[in-house]
């Protein structure tokens, strides 16, 4: 463990942060332009106060595969340093390893740096204090101590190092029913992301026949983006699937908290079809159980846990905000349409794409055919994947707040919802919008029970887009 000398801080000087980069959930921008080392050590400094205010002193810090992240790593650890915190340092990994070794080695908070699915030029910060997210008004409160360099006054902070990565690994095999075990082929897209390396680490334990592409962590994301939740970026795994005849697809994320799947088909499983599938298994072992969903999930899904005996509620859209309302729901599953899945029945309730990957394994182990059977029994919904359109960041929450009230204005004959945004639900279909806490953008779905009435409800959001300025394009 290595240890430093007062005289080995730095200078403790107010710092503002450009405040784009305070978002709801985490702390995220373009590295060079609104993100810098600065602000990394302010974010340190100030997390670590409010970490020992809480009276802890222990923080773990994680980073992920983009270029800027080691340099970002080492200044959030001076930081923390500098307001007397003990920090443990481990190798580069997905964010959920870092959670992880929160969770399991009882660290007293937690940040993990990455730029998540944004793309290779910004780069961020997610925290964790005390099992519990950082976001909104923390991240504010982040934000004022910097401002008025309101740090913990100590003496410097010890460091260290901890590889949990063989560790987190068996932890996440532990949950594998692998016994009888249905022989499968699966193939794997790590995006070049973050999980790449546990991936391999993970699949060498696992039974079947396994096929890895894009495994090498590169900040570039050279082959495709990587959000497993756009259509364009599954091309691959769709293409692998068919290759090598596989049962199934998986992707994640840049950062390996989000998870994407294809079934034998090729055909995409959103998200919310995918709670589905969980919900089947979770609710047998916990009857009744609270199932949280975020806005954008289809009523396809609410209404299918109500009949598996759930209670189905819906929550606002955020990984943070929907693992807060988890908890006090005490949910054993949630999760959201972008990917974020969240198990507290066995897990440890933070978002992790490749515990989620295992959960599905099981859950095909089980099952008594194809993937594509597992949701024959659907209702068939027309819809729109997620639309995003790009809009000035400083402006996204307005022209959102003046929508929402064109659109109440309207809809004296549909259901309004307004926890996150705006929902509009018919007898015969849904549309929402919502501005992105992570981009610069508004996010749109579209569902409806026939072509012709997706078509209508495409033309009345496009209608009132248009008092913006802003098109849906050919999204249909």
């Amino acid at each position: 463990m290595n240890t430093a000398t007062e005289t080995q801080m730095p200078t403790r000087k107010p710092h503002t942060f450009d405040p784009l980069i305070l978002r709801e959930y985490d702390i995220r921008g373009i590295v060079g332009d609104n993100v810098t080392d600065a602000d990394a050590w302010a974010i340190g400094a100030s997390f670590g106060t409010l970490v020992r205010r809480a009276g802890g002193k222990t923080v773990v810090v994680g980073f992920d595969g983009r270029h800027s992240s080691p340099a970002l790593s080492a200044a959030v650890v001076k930081g923390l340093r500098t307001v007397g915190v003990d920090v443990t340092r481990l190798p580069l990994g997905p964010t959920p390893m870092t959670y992880f070794a929160a969770k399991d080695r009882q660290f007293d908070g937690a940040i993990m740096i990455t730029g998540s699915h944004n793309p290779a030029e910004y780069n961020g910060f997610k925290m964790v204090l005390q099992n519990k997210s950082v976001f909104g008004s923390m991240i504010k409160t982040i934000g004022q101590m910097s401002t008025d360099a309101d740090w913990h006054q100590d003496d410097y902070g010890a460091e260290d190092t901890l590889d949990i990565r063989a560790d987190y690994v068996n932890r996440l095999y532990k949950d594998f029913i692998g016994s009888p075990y249905k022989k499968m082929r699966v193939a794997w897209d790590a995006g070049n992301g973050a999980a790449g390396e546990i991936l391999r680490m993970l699949v060498d334990k696992l039974p079947g026949d396994h096929f890895i592409i894009y495994d090498e962590i590169d900040g570039d994301f050279p082959n495709h983006h990587p959000d497993p939740t756009v259509d364009k970026n599954l091309i691959d795994l769709q293409k692998l699937v068919a290759d090598k005849q596989c049962d199934i697809g998986i992707a994640f994320d840049g950062d390996g908290d989000r998870i994407g799947i294809v079934n034998e088909l090729g055909a995409v499983i959103r998200c919310d079809i995918m709670l589905i599938l969980y919900a089947r298994d979770v609710l047998k072992r916990h009857k009744g159980a609270t199932i949280v969903g975020d806005v954008k999930c289809s009523p396809v899904m609410y209404n299918e846990i109500a009949k598996l005996g759930g209670n189905p509620i819906m929550w606002k859209t955020g990984h943070s905000l929907i693992k807060t309302k988890m908890a006090e729901e005490s949910s054993p599953l949630s999760g959201e349409l972008s990917g974020h899945i969240f198990f507290s029945d066995s897990w440890y309730g933070f978002d992790d794409g490749l515990y989620c990957a295992i959960r599905m394994l099981n859950v095909m182990n089980e099952a008594k055919g194809a993937m594509s059977s597992l949701t024959a029994d659907l209702p068939k919904l027309c819809s729109t994947p997620e639309v995003r359109l790009e809009v000035p960041e400083e402006g996204k929450f307005a022209i959102v707040d003046r929508l929402t009230a064109l659109a109440k204005s309207q809809s004296a004959d549909a259901k309004v919802i307004d926890i996150d945004g705006v929902r509009v639900e018919y007898p015969h279909g849904w549309w929402l919008l919502r501005a992105s806490n992570t981009q610069n953008c508004l996010t749109i779905r579209m569902e409806a029970d026939t072509d012709e009435n997706l078509t209508s409800i495409y033309d009345d959001v496009q209608t009132l887009l248009k008092r913006e300025n802003l098109d849906l394009g050919n999204t249909l």
